[in-house]
């Protein structure tokens, strides 16, 4: 295969400071103004700073004492070359492409005049940025998104169709739907071993039958019948639901993934299911990330931390909301609820405070998952003590981080890495049940 060189961008170093490591035998290229760029995110608890100085260590490693010349730096057995490239000006007939001297520019700008001085060379430039894409290829240059750890299609629409529609199972339908809790064997139902937590619809002949709800249970070896329960005053309304709420209520599985789009139930259905078993954990804490509005961090807004807070943990708030108003307001539940706040055994908590404790005996909800990326998600997971159960829930396609996308969000991977662990379930929401408006604004607008 032809030797190629491929220029990065700032953002695919911020999603993934390893990824100078996952080009194969091809040589690198970081423009000077990426540099710049990485030194403004060097300080900071988030994840960006963490790659920002992740990727400044390695380089340092990589360098070490020796200057960038211009054949650069080998990275290691089996991989190319990476060098620190200067800011170079677009070429003469470009010079007015582009008014507004940026990085972006001064980025692109470098990426041709590597690409102009290694003739027969294949060079692309590297970016998740969509923006900074469209002006390379309007410009010329070569251009790629960061693909290493994007899911493919094919996974992500199996990810939505977990869920076995089976229709003339008489016999294991009778068994599950009358008989006792044990279940029935899984060959009864499968060809061939299902999956743990594999989740099947059983219908009997017609498809407006009675669906009887199952799930594979590998640590009993048998097909078991999924019920309609209920937690804490709410009641699953669709199939989708009851799977999601049997998950939620499940000792045995300590990791769970809700996905679906607005109003489906997902973060209700995780908070009403970490109510109903508040004796088993020590704290109960919902968590989203806080996606900053407009580019401006928190500080704009008044007030304390709490108060900077709220707009973000607002949404939590209304499916607490929600659970409350089933009850009365003297009723023991809606003051258990009171008292839970009061006591912080119920915590909503912005995701950044979480980050550095470790998590024991924790009921622990992350609502608006798929603005995480891979590497926030594992840092989430490995928090987990004994004890603890985490449940992510988000959409997919409703993404607000600028370099996230359906394929390479952290909650996509979550589902497409764990599939098939004991540990896990991940349940795919389609109706929505917030009001018949939503339902039909969601499917129309």
């Amino acid at each position: 295969m032809a030797h190629k060189i491929f220029v990065l961008d700032t953002n695919v170093i911020l999603h993934d400071y390893k990824s100078i490591r996952k080009f194969q035998d091809n040589d690198l290229v970081i423009p000077i103004a990426v540099m710049e760029e990485l030194d403004k995110f060097k300080k900071g608890n988030d994840a960006l700073s963490y790659n920002a100085r992740g990727f400044m260590r390695d380089i340092d490693r990589i360098s070490n004492g020796k200057l960038f010349d211009k054949g650069g730096l080998p990275l290691g057995p089996g991989l190319g070359t990476i060098k620190i490239e200067p800011n170079h000006p677009f070429p003469e007939p470009m010079r007015d492409l582009f008014i507004d001297d940026i990085q972006d520019h001064r980025i692109l700008a470098t990426a041709i005049w590597v690409r102009d001085n290694n003739p027969g060379t294949f060079v692309a430039l590297v970016s998740k940025d969509i923006n900074l894409r469209m002006k390379s290829k309007a410009a010329g240059m070569e251009v790629q998104d960061y693909l290493t750890d994007k899911i493919q299609d094919e996974k992500i629409e199996g990810a939505q169709k977990e869920v076995q529609d089976l229709v003339g199972k008489p016999d294991a339908l009778q068994k599950l739907a009358y008989g006792p809790d044990g279940g029935v064997p899984w060959k009864q139902v499968s060809a061939k071993r299902p999956a743990p937590n594999q989740l099947y619809k059983l219908r009997w002949e017609k498809k407006g039958d009675e669906v009887v709800c199952a799930r594979y249970d590998a640590d009993q070896d048998r097909v078991v019948l999924v019920r309609s329960r209920e937690a804490y005053g709410i009641k699953p309304r669709n199939v989708e639901q009851r799977f999601a709420l049997d998950a939620c209520l499940n000792p045995d599985i300590p990791l769970v993934s809700l996905t679906g789009g607005a109003g489906t139930g997902k973060t209700l259905l995780a908070l009403a299911s970490a109510l109903e078993q508040e004796r088993d954990y020590d704290q109960i804490i919902l968590s989203r990330p806080a996606i900053t509005l407009g580019n401006q961090d928190i500080g704009f807004l008044p007030g304390d931390q709490k108060s900077k807070m709220a707009p973000y943990l607002q949404p939590l708030m209304d499916n607490l909301n929600v659970i409350k108003s089933q009850f009365s307001p003297s009723a023991k539940q809606a003051l258990k609820i009171e008292a839970m706040l009061k006591e912080e055994k119920l915590l909503i908590s912005p995701l950044a405070y979480i980050r550095g404790r470790s998590l024991g005996r924790v009921y622990f909800i992350i609502d608006e998952a798929q603005n995480l990326t891979p590497h926030e998600i594992k840092t989430i997971i490995t928090r987990a003590g004994e004890g603890t159960k985490m449940v992510f829930t988000g959409d997919i396609f409703q993404i607000d981080q600028p370099y996230l996308d359906q394929w390479s969000n952290g909650l996509t991977h979550l589902g497409e890495k764990m599939a098939g662990q004991k540990l896990f379930q991940h349940v795919f929401l389609r109706k929505g049940e917030r009001s018949d408006l939503s339902e039909i604004a969601a499917k129309l607008l």
